[in-house]
């Protein structure tokens, strides 16, 4: 008898660790590790001066391997269509050796390891290493999206925040692991990520959808723990400006930030346990089997089946093309790649992410020039950098947890979230345009929290008006409007403004470009009239974005979620059909033990 009790409850805690491993709320906790390793191309400027003084690089060509970097991190293309042919795992693997190779060999040829490479296959190296978190993103984020579609808006929010964290996170690790050595960071950066994803390649999967009783009060708990993480690593930042650290207080504040990181598996263990008892419930009140029976297909008559030439089916593939193109799908059903790129709801959001997500990239990118161009000491230019990081995260996070809540109480269409933060975005320009004390400090808050909400709204809007079949695909073709306004309104734009107001500068001292080696503009004119323009860009993006909201706001009003909550019928459905074989064969168990008492 205690044999078959210890045999029983063995069975049973197995039947649990194999739920746990195999549950959505592992499968998220997964996520969140490789969420918090996918935004490290933003510790570029860390180590981006051991690049320029090991291999003798000038700032023009530090510049190009730059935008090298940011071409590679924003053009995901590659991932969406691999995982629409493949499965999730290739996704991930494909992006671990990407990285591993990408930064390793930026490492071997920063500490002299290899010959010197040219500058265009460092800037290859780099691009194919940056490239890497997108198929991270894609492999996570998608399949997240996918397994709770119903809180697909805390669900982004909160990945997408956790990946803002990411650069702070990995400085805590490396000034643990290595000390303050810039090479070894880029190291840490070759191999870890890729470790995190090869360790949870196979726990990222699409999984049959359920319906949670608690999910929304487990998404607000993950929120409070991600809020607790981003306070730390800020007080960690200030303390370590404020007072030097030893490497046992690193190896300290490395713990803690793990603690916190690792505080959602928790919480996925207890989620998977309630689940696990009730389907003991539902097993134990299983009196009989229940007998499914299929009925048998209809006979297909012979008159049905015809054969048709090749130039016929030929015909009728070019007809059901123009069909389905023509006839577009209900917003939020499932839309096909073309109709999707080429509908006006997406060009409509195409434009306004090329505005928002543009003009914000712009003015991050020029933080640092900005207040050089005030005068402000470059400590506090540190600081508006701190600050559009950090706002960049609460941008993210909030924007998901708001607008989902704004649209499930009172239905206000989450187009017009976007257009609220476009409006913000321009008043940030407007405070850099005609500076007052104090301004730059408020428009690195403003324009940073814009940037990141701006980038999780899109991801949301895409999944809800165009479907989940090929959103893969479309959320990394809908983000390419982010490179192509940072490269217009940066590079076009206000870097030919910038460089003209200083080659005036030069002349009214008498002097010419020729006579100088930095381009250096000092004074309010240096970005007056280029952040007025962008402060217009951004107001037409809200303007193209409420042309959206006005489009949408009929479907907002509707219950966007309705067809997954049939899909949460249908699997309950037919998981009481699998669970009464296993009642029937726990009754035998308890039998046999009744016996042997």
């Amino acid at each position: 008898m205690v044999m078959m009790k210890s045999s029983s409850s063995s069975c049973a805690l197995c039947s649990f660790l194999v739920q746990v491993f195999r549950g959505r709320w592992f499968m998220m906790f997964a996520s969140i590790l490789i969420m918090a390793a996918a935004g490290l191309t933003y510790l570029f400027g860390v180590y981006s001066k051991e690049i320029k003084s090991t291999l003798g690089y000038d700032q023009s060509t530090l510049n190009l391997l730059g935008f090298s970097k940011d071409l590679g991190a924003n053009i995901g293309v590659l991932s969406g269509i691999l995982d629409e042919f493949a499965p999730t795992w290739m996704v991930l693997l494909v992006g671990s050796v990407m990285n591993f190779a990408g930064y390793f060999v930026i490492w071997l040829a920063v500490t002299k390891k290899i010959p010197k490479p040219t500058v265009w296959q460092m800037c290859v190296y780099i691009c194919i290493g940056a490239n890497s978190q997108n198929f991270a993103n894609t492999g996570s984020l998608v399949t997240c999206v996918k397994n709770f579609p119903s809180s697909r808006g805390r669900m982004l929010g909160l990945m997408k925040g956790y990946v803002g964290l990411s650069g702070a996170i990995f400085t805590q690790f490396y000034l643990a692991i290595y000390g303050n050595d810039a090479k070894s960071l880029i190291l840490l950066i070759a191999w870890l990520p890729a470790l995190i994803s090869i360790l949870f390649i196979f726990s990222i999967k699409p999984m049959k959808i359920s319906r949670h009783p608690r999910e929304g009060n487990v998404f607000f708990q993950y929120l409070f723990i991600s809020l607790a993480l981003a306070f730390l690593l800020m007080a960690l930042n200030i303390a370590e400006k404020k007072v030097s650290f030893s490497h046992a207080a690193y190896v300290g504040s490395s713990a803690a930030v793990c603690v916190l990181l690792f505080f959602p598996l928790l919480i996925a263990i207890r989620e998977e346990f309630l689940a696990w008892n009730l389907k003991q419930e539902q097993i134990n009140s299983i009196d009989g089997v229940n007998v499914v029976t299929e009925e048998p297909p209809l006979p297909v008559s012979k008159s049905a089946i015809t054969l048709s030439s090749p130039e016929e089916t030929s015909e009728k593939l070019k007809v059901t093309w123009w069909y389905s193109f023509c006839n577009k799908p209900n917003r939020g059903e499932d839309y096909s790649i073309s109709q999707a790129l080429l509908s006006f709801d997406m060009i409509l959001l195409f434009v306004a992410t090329f505005c928002g997500l543009g003009s914000s990239l712009t003015t991050l990118d020029n933080i640092g020039q900005i207040g050089e161009s005030l005068s402000y000491p470059s400590h506090t230019i540190s600081t508006f950098v701190s600050l559009a990081s950090i706002w960049n995260y609460f941008g993210r996070i909030f924007s998901g947890f708001v607008s989902e809540k704004l649209l499930t109480k009172w239905k206000i269409p989450r187009p017009l979230a976007m257009t609220f933060f476009l409006v913000i975005a321009a008043i940030g320009d407007l405070m850099i345009a005609i500076p007052f004390p104090g301004s730059v400090y408020v428009a690195s808050l403003l324009i940073g929290a814009a940037f990141g909400a701006q980038l999780t709204l899109l991801f949301i809007i895409i999944s809800e008006l165009f479907g989940l079949k090929h959103y893969a695909v479309l959320f990394n073709c809908g983000q390419l409007a982010s490179p192509i306004g940072s490269y217009v309104l940066n590079v076009l734009l206000v870097g030919r403004l910038y460089d003209n107001e200083a080659i005036r500068q030069l002349a009214l001292k008498g002097m010419t470009r020729s006579m100088v080696n930095d381009l250096t503009c000092i004074g309010k004119e240096c970005y007056r009239l280029s952040f007025l323009i962008l402060a217009a860009v951004n107001a037409f993006g809200a303007v193209t974005s409420f042309v959206l909201v006005m489009r949408t706001r009929s479907f907002y009003k509707s219950d966007i979620y309705q067809k997954f909550k049939a899909e949460f019928e249908a699997n309950e459905r037919s998981e009481m059909e699998v669970l009464s074989p296993e009642a029937e064969k726990q009754a035998h168990l308890q039998g046999l033990e009744k016996e042997s008492h």
